[in-house]
């Protein structure tokens, strides 16, 4: 880079670190850590360990932000100084620890951004992730494979679990629903964007006439909740069903009427698990999903905020869709919501979604 557009972009680094001082709010966060310290400091401080580890984690997310500023307040100071000695005399040694420094404070900012991006409430909890194909028989449940397998290449290249809780395999091919549950630090708040329609356009290989198709699947998104929610269940509210597991995890238990299906009457959600051998390990995890789902209920009908969780319900069909996937004519990936777009759809197709990921939490953010 020239030195002009090296000064352009270092002043637009010290708009963003102001900014980010200002989402921030250094001194409320000062506050809050002192307070998550006299917590600890009581004697009954473990008397209630849940609650004692939510203070823990909760002081050292504060910490790890406020140093994390720190430290970028200190690089940027470093990369400005230096900047300006170079202007007054070029020394090739000093320009290159200075585009090293500049390149650590391009990923540092982007580190920063990230853990600011994800501090909203659940976004440090696991995921449950679901996929539906939409109208169109073969076609749409092919789609929701390739789905399917695109974010477990995700869930791989990030060192997230990947468990498969429940799996219909499709007539003819692909699935006709999968119920997945990803388990890693932040998995909802990195996934959350992905909820909606996805439509796919392509020369359809189950078309022996070579024509071009356009296919469409619902993703949706939601947080894991475990015992740190209390949430009460009528044991009368729920009909308990059991069948034999098939597809993908089932196959080992295809003998046995091991996987279980749980419907909560009153509300008509539905939770099925197929993924463990023993009948009871499914209750319990099909329970799980289902308190997951209530409390999500609930909470979106006395939160209006908390609404985008599951966002606006749409059809699964033309015109409702977050994001399209064009292999022909040409070859492009486009976000609907962000207008961020890649070319290289074999890339996207192997789980590198990280850009459009990093894009949508962007536009939910004050910076």
């Amino acid at each position: 880079m020239e030195v002009f557009e090296i000064k352009q972009e270092l002043d637009k680094y010290h708009n963003r670190f102001r900014q980010l001082e200002e989402v921030l709010k250094l001194p409320q966060k000062a506050d809050e850590i002192s307070d998550c310290e006299n917590a600890m400091l009581q004697a009954d401080f473990w008397q209630d360990q849940k609650t004692a580890q939510k203070t823990i984690n909760r002081m050292n997310e504060l910490k790890k932000q406020v140093e994390s500023f720190q430290a970028l307040a200190i690089l940027l100071q470093q990369c400005t100084e230096d900047f300006n000695s170079i202007k007054e005399v070029f020394d090739q040694e000093m320009e290159e620890l200075f585009l090293e420094d500049y390149q650590m404070l391009q990923n540092n900012f982007a580190v920063l951004e990230i853990q600011i991006l994800l501090a909203q409430p659940y976004d440090h909890y696991d995921c449950l992730l679901e996929i539906h194909p939409g109208a169109g028989g073969t076609e749409s449940q092919d789609w929701a494979e390739m789905l399917f397998r695109l974010y477990s290449r995700f869930a791989n290249r990030h060192d997230y679990k990947f468990n498969v809780l429940d799996y219909q395999e499709g007539d003819t091919a692909g699935i006709k629903s999968v119920t997945v549950l990803i388990s890693g630090d932040y998995a909802y708040g990195y996934l959350k964007g992905e909820r909606g329609v996805h439509r796919l356009v392509r020369i359809s290989p189950f078309d022996s006439s070579g024509r071009r198709h356009t296919s469409f699947a619902s993703v949706e998104v939601f947080p894991k909740f475990n015992d740190d929610i209390t949430i009460e269940i009528n044991q009368a509210d729920l009909l308990i069903e059991t069948h034999r597991a098939s597809g993908a995890g089932g196959q080992h238990v295809n003998k046995t009427d091991s996987a279980v299906r749980i419907t909560h009457l009153p509300s008509g959600i539905v939770a099925t698990c197929q993924s463990e051998r023993s009948q009871l390990s499914n209750k319990e995890q099909a329970l799980n999903i289902l308190k997951s789902r209530l409390y999500q209920k609930n909470l979106e009908e006395q939160e209006a905020k908390v609404a985008s969780f599951k966002g606006d319900q749409k059809a699964i069909e033309w015109g409702s869709q977050i994001r399209s996937y064009v292999f022909c004519p040409y070859t492009l990936v486009k976000d609907n919501r962000t207008n961020y777009e890649e070319s290289n759809v074999d890339k996207v197709m192997d789980g590198e979604i990280d850009e459009f990921i990093y894009q949508y939490l962007k536009t939910q953010s004050r910076f």
